[in-house]
């Protein structure tokens, strides 16, 4: 054999690393499960960079997603209605004054309620 073609322990430790890590598969899964007619258990992503999310609260064993507030709007200083997500055959619209959100974005907790749609209402809170 050949001394040019031998490999250092070194190199044979490395290429054996290699060629294990080679086949190696990386799955990466959620927590939880995969039910989605249970808002409460997937969690709103945050909007976009520099908005806020609000959280809203359970009512009659259900609650909506959508309370979300974009930068431009926390920024514009000018009031807003947030249109919730559709459940159960209902939504809700949540109403923030200029003076709401000025507090939002200065991280100040914010608790209002929502419409009342279906005979009852939700509480929004901010931060």
């Amino acid at each position: 054999m050949n001394d040019e073609n031998l490999l250092t322990r070194r190199e044979f430790t490395v290429a054996s690393a290699l060629a294990m890590l080679a086949t190696v598969t990386i799955t990466i899964s959620g927590c939880g499960d995969d039910n989605n007619n249970n808002p409460g258990t997937n969690p709103t992503p945050p909007p976009a960079t520099g908005g806020k999310t609000g959280v809203v609260g359970t009512t009659n064993g259900h609650t909506h997603t959508g309370a979300d507030i974009t930068a431009a709007q926390l920024t514009a200083g000018n009031a807003i209605s947030l249109t919730l997500s559709t459940v159960s055959g209902h939504s809700h619209t949540v109403a923030l004054t200029q003076s709401e959100l000025t507090q939002i974005a200065a991280n100040t907790r914010v608790q209002t309620n929502s419409s009342n749609d279906a005979g009852h209402v939700h509480t929004v809170t901010f931060n």
